[in-house]
């Protein structure tokens, strides 16, 4: 059961509706100048924030399973066959259209995300309240903030930064300098950091909300893809001395329904599978589409997407014996897949030799009522103990502390009783790289992590990716058609 609840009808009305807001007489008798009046608007309005985080189909898919796993080496696109999703093919082969729905459907998710954020760090500081309480509203919209330009700027480099909400006037606004986009996401994560609780301090109904740590493990993302080794080092350390988090025992266990909002949860999109959601634009829908895109197909009522290669799972015998990790992120032939059957070729109707299965659902967690396809109850794991773990690895090697390196790999390794890494130099840092791919496959990391570390035209170069170029997704044209040309595309687009 989800403890987190993020849009009220009140929020559904008020953001949906701006433009009819200033012309129409509201039915129910709120209009935007009535409703920032009290603490309880306050709240309503960081959940209606909260709510763009659900956002999958807005309202072409846009997952970040998309960008992360099937633009990488770690997955293939699947689904029916090359005439399903053929756009998405053709970007996984980086030779991909500017005028792609699933472009679009980000950028807009993102920017919505972005304008809602910016409703409240405008809306909420003059309402008169519990300060503590708002300060609290205010770093978990930032946060918010701040993950939403994290993912633009990682997806598409240089973009519009929007710090206010815009009148008409202003919405055909040019690129701004990805380094300027980084520096205002650092500015509102460390003043989300100030005035943010630690997840201990949050009531249990309030499980799911940004907390400090979450606000910490972004700004050391945030530091990581632009190599600020020792700023990254620095806020990890702080984090991982806080004692708010450490790994659980099971890894199988991390992706279960049970393993929601756990101990090594950090930031944790929420899910529902009782909203009642629907198909279309889901800016009310509380539940995931991930579940029902990539379990398998045939007897499995799945759409059969985000294919694990064969590269993928060789990773995973890559020191010689099988790492366990394997049996909790992918469906072998053979294997049960919950309640749903065993998996074999014949079952599914298709020839692929893998599924995934950090995203699988059993029948019996499906929707109580409603379509269950759209409404999903997996929670997003963002990022984990573990990816912070390795965050800090990677950046103490980088600032010469091998030692607090291999201390945190192999803290990582240990949880999966894999032998302790005792290598220096180059070996350390492969084996760095290798642990983020076991560890954290198909949770959309691969592409961004190849990329980030110069590894992307080695790792992808045999699929179409030139460095040039598909370091950044491009610039919807849609996007560039309404800004009447003051969006530019990005470079080799």
């Amino acid at each position: 059961m989800k403890n987190l609840k993020y849009l009220s009808f009140v929020l559904v009305f008020l953001f949906a509706c701006q433009k009819d807001l200033l012309e129409k007489s509201p039915i129910i008798g709120v209009t935007e100048d009535n409703f920032y009046k009290t603490e309880a608007d306050a709240i309503s309005a960081v959940n209606g924030a909260y709510a763009a985080l659900q956002f999958e189909l807005t309202p072409a898919g846009h997952f970040r399973w998309f960008w992360g796993d099937i633009m990488s080496d770690d997955t293939e696109k699947g689904g029916s066959g090359a005439n399903d999703a053929p756009n998405l093919a053709a970007l996984e082969n980086f030779q991909g259209p500017t005028n792609t729905d699933f472009l679009e459907a980000e950028w807009a998710a993102n920017y919505e995300g972005i304008y809602r954020a910016n409703v409240v760090l405008e809306r909420v500081p003059p309402i008169e309240m519990d300060e503590t309480k708002k300060a609290q509203i205010l770093g978990e919209a930032r946060t918010i903030r701040a993950w939403f330009n994290f993912l633009q700027v990682t997806y598409f480099g240089d973009v519009p930064l929007v710090d206010q909400v815009l009148a008409p006037s202003e919405y055909t606004i040019g690129k701004n300098p990805a380094a300027e986009v980084w520096a205002f996401i650092e500015q509102d994560l460390i003043q989300a950091i100030g005035d943010l609780p630690k997840r201990s301090e949050y009531p249990i109904a309030d499980l799911g909300r940004i907390t400090k740590g979450a606000a910490q493990g972004l700004l050391v993302k945030t530091y990581l893809f632009q190599s600020k080794w020792a700023e990254a080092k620095a806020i990890a350390e702080d984090l991982i001395n806080s004692g708010e988090y450490n790994l659980v025992g099971n890894y199988n266990q991390i992706f279960t329904e049970s393993g929601e909002n756990n101990a090594e949860s950090v930031f944790e999109i929420q899910y529902m599978n009782a909203s009642g959601g629907n198909w279309g634009r889901n800016n009310a829908n509380e539940g995931s589409f991930s579940n029902v895109f990539q379990r398998a197909r045939g007897q499995f009522e799945g759409y059969g997407f985000n294919l694990p290669t064969q590269n993928f799972v060789d990773e995973f015998f890559k020191e010689g014996v099988e790492d366990p990790r394997l049996k909790a992120t992918v469906f072998r032939e053979g294997d049960l897949m919950g309640d749903r059957g065993f998996f074999t070729k014949e079952s599914t109707g298709f020839p692929h030799d893998y599924y995934p299965k950090k995203y699988f659902n059993n029948k019996s967690e499906e929707a109580p009522f409603g379509d269950p396809n759209p409404n999903g109850g997996t929670n997003d794991r963002v990022i984990r103990y573990a990816d912070i773990l390795l965050m800090h690895a990677e950046a103490a090697f980088h600032t010469g502390d091998e030692t607090g390196a291999k201390t945190s790999l192999n803290q990582v390794r240990r949880r999966v009783n894999m032998r302790e890494i005792t290598d220096s130099g180059n070996a350390l840092l492969e084996a760095i790289y290798h642990e983020r791919r076991v560890e954290l496959g198909l949770e959309g990391h691969r592409f961004f992590d190849l990329v980030r570390t110069g590894r992307a035209a080695a790792a992808l170069g045999s699929l179409g990716y030139r460095e040039e170029v598909h370091k950044v997704l491009p610039i919807p044209d849609s996007q560039i058609q309404a800004s009447n040309g003051t969006l530019t595309q990005n470079s080799g687009y």
